[in-house]
């Protein structure tokens, strides 16, 4: 017997099951013959769109099954409870942010002060420069405990939101405190940090006396020039000088060898900045490096060890700061010549009292050292 569409009075075969379709029972999909029950059990409608597509292809639930295309026209999928929104109805923390919540997880998300890993809110800069800094500090040991967290809010946000703090897989049973972007003059005058860090070492936190903590300063991208080429040039400088002083900044980081390589993993040295950047962007696309620049907007600092000691803290952002400047300033020649020494001789006391201090207790000065307290 002829199997064709041409001739309705012959019998039909299922070309999904086998199975005999007499006369005009049979359904064509997608230019295939299913029978009755095939066509239940192998597809579905789409809810949005109502066309049919297979089970295997559906991007949305079995309560409510979507193709493709509707799903990625029309739909988001909650990250906090899995359930599929539709964009209209769909929050989200950053307008750049791809993160979406439901209302109740929106909700709880905002209101809760503890932050899942993803959350990201939209960033409020604080302090008149062209300079700003975001810094991530992890502490542990003390709980993911929401009292401690809403007297840790309570103390810096007291005349507006400073920071928030999130949940982070990497530690035991601690917690991670990220500030908005601000400039180095409004995190040394107007953040009080040195009562943040009081507060989390009377609830028990560690953060250098720890394997899990670590300090991240990210800077904006734009303070590195106004273009994208003219961004990567002077960032180019900035991994430069980053391997070029490799054993200084090591020292300086309080992280062992094997910290590095795990968090915060150096590029190599080259003859020239562009070739370090060259290689950060084709063989190292990931941002478990000393300095991560996978992010669109921003430049992050990973290299250094977390700590709840306010100098160590003021003295890793201003050699950030200094360590910029010196990328905008110079050009690749005379980088290439300024030596840890010339560096340490050239920092103006008036600016970078933290940061001396520091340098002389770590032996990275070249006048005498100092004792200092030892970092939490």
């Amino acid at each position: 017997m002829e199997n064709n569409l041409e001739n309705p009075r012959s019998d039909r075969f299922c070309e999904r099951c086998g199975a005999v379709i007499e006369g005009d029972n049979f359904h064509d999909f997608n230019g295939e013959i299913y029978c009755e029950n095939c066509l239940q059990d192998e597809t579905v409608v789409c809810t949005h769109c109502g066309e049919r597509i297979l089970w295997e292809n559906n991007s949305g639930t079995e309560s409510m099954p979507l193709c493709e295309r509707c799903y990625n026209d029309y739909y988001a999928t909650c990250v906090d409870c899995g359930r599929i929104i539709h964009q209209d109805h769909a929050n989200y923390f950053d307008d750049n942010d791809d993160d979406a919540y439901c209302d109740d997880c929106y909700e709880n998300e905002r209101d809760h002060p503890i932050h899942d890993y993803s959350y990201k809110p939209t960033p409020i800069f604080y302090g008149s420069d062209s300079r700003f800094f975001g810094v991530e500090l992890e502490i542990d040991d003390g709980g993911k405990d929401d009292d401690n967290a809403e007297s840790l809010l309570e103390i810096a946000n007291i005349s507006g939101e400073k920071i928030y703090i999130k949940s982070d897989g990497s530690l035991d049973d601690g917690m991670e405190i990220v500030t908005h972007p601000m400039t180095l003059g409004y995190h040394k005058s107007e953040m009080p940090w040195e009562e943040i860090m009081k507060t989390a070492i009377s609830f028990g936190y560690k953060s250098h006396k720890t394997r899990t903590c670590g300090l991240h300063v990210h800077v904006n991208r734009n303070t590195f020039g106004e273009t994208r080429e003219a961004q990567d040039d002077t960032i180019s400088r900035v991994l430069y000088f980053v391997e070029h002083h490799w054993n200084e900044l090591l020292k300086f980081s309080r992280r062992t060898e094997e910290q590095m390589s795990q968090w915060a993993a150096r590029y190599g040295y080259k003859n020239n900045p562009k070739d370090i950047l060259d290689h950060a962007k084709n063989e190292c696309d990931n941002r478990y490096t000393c300095v991560n620049i996978t992010n669109y907007n921003t430049v992050e600092f990973r290299m250094f060890r977390g700590t709840l000691k306010y100098n160590t803290l003021i003295a890793t952002l201003e050699l950030v700061d200094k360590i910029c400047e010196i990328a905008v300033n110079c050009n690749d020649k005379s980088l290439a010549k300024l030596s840890w020494a010339d560096f340490v001789m050239s920092l103006p006391e008036r600016d970078c009292a933290e940061l001396i201090t520091y340098l002389k207790e770590r032996r990275l000065y070249v006048n005498s050292p100092i004792c200092g307290e030892e970092d939490e």
